[in-house]
């Protein structure tokens, strides 16, 4: 009788649940999607949200080493960020973070595409092969500067005896000294610890592709090259978006890798947007610049944030 009351048949003689019946469902389901959500909401707001929002206050204040002893940093407005966009440190910094960012995405992505094609193929330890390539990504970035800075040395580094003994160079190279191989240096060790994140990525979604496709292609006497471009890449380009937007975030916020081989030098040669801002925040004590510097990176960083979040959807859609 219970079951009666709660259901009762259609038109066609089916059951169909009382409207009380599938609100109350929708509720709970809410209440649980709710009860998951609080605490991830909870840990941004409190440890990213409160931060951004004290960020955003400093680089509005004449916020320096002396205010803070006086106790009392003057509001100034939006002064911080008007004589960051008008310096040409600024601007040589974002011209240096554009040239860093890209020449490290393209050979991360490219290497890493085709690493992740290569294992695509299933052969012998394969798979240990395939964690043994994590480890450059799971390695702390200053072991890893500290380890390629020696290797770099312009003395006495194993690069260049290694170039020495093949008879490739007859002088020492300045990898990290000079101002024209600094930057292409950093760009190299960069690429190097961002490999195995982009092949790791981009091996998940080949495997998301159904294989009857490109084996129905083969059939059709499709060639590599072919079946790559218009039945793979189709399918992998959501995953591509999302590895290339993450990849830019993450370049772009991290100072380590240059701080731990350059320190942004020589004469300012590797100096990007992340390190300007540790420059002026831990070297300079102005503390309201390099608030404003970094609001200059969180504005990249959500704008991207918001490109990659379209890109899950577009890849959720297929």
């Amino acid at each position: 009788m219970r079951s009666a009351r709660l259901r009762a048949p259609d038109t066609e003689g089916r059951l169909r649940v009382q409207p009380a019946a599938a609100v109350r469902a929708r509720r709970r389901d809410t209440v649980v999607r709710a009860a998951f959500l609080t605490p991830a909401a909870v840990y941004l707001l409190l440890f990213l949200g409160r931060p951004l929002v004290d960020n955003i206050e400093a680089s509005l204040r004449e916020s320096t080493a002396t205010t803070l002893l006086r106790g009392r940093a003057p509001f100034t407005g939006p002064d911080n960020h008007v004589r960051l966009l008008a310096s040409d440190e600024f601007w040589r910094a974002a011209a240096i973070t554009g040239l860093y960012t890209a020449g490290s995405l393209v050979a991360q992505f490219t290497a890493g595409l085709a690493l992740a094609l290569f294992f695509h193929r299933r052969f012998p330890l394969g798979r240990l092969v395939r964690s043994l390539m994590l480890l450059p990504w799971l390695m702390p970035l200053v072991a890893t500067g500290t380890a390629w800075r020696w290797m770099l040395d312009a003395d006495d580094g194993v690069v260049n005896e290694a170039l020495r003994a093949l008879h490739l160079v007859t002088s020492d190279v300045p990898w990290l000294t000079g101002t024209q191989e600094a930057l292409w240096s950093v760009v190299l060790v960069n690429t190097w610890v961002g490999i195995p994140f982009n092949t790791a990525l981009l091996y998940t979604g080949l495997q998301a592709i159904p294989p009857q496709t490109d084996e129905a292609a083969q059939l059709d006497g499709a060639g590599p090259v072919r079946r790559f471009r218009f039945i793979t890449w189709p399918q992998l380009r959501p995953t591509a978006a999302v590895v290339l937007v993450l990849g830019v975030i993450y370049t772009l916020r991290a100072p380590d890798v240059v701080l731990a081989l350059t320190g942004g030098g020589p004469a300012g040669a590797t100096q990007t947007l992340a390190v300007l801002a540790f420059e002026q925040a831990y070297t300079q004590y102005e503390f309201g610049r390099a608030a404003a510097t970094g609001n200059v990176l969180v504005l990249v960083s959500l704008v991207l944030a918001l490109i990659h979040l379209s890109a899950l959807r577009r890849a959720r859609r297929l």
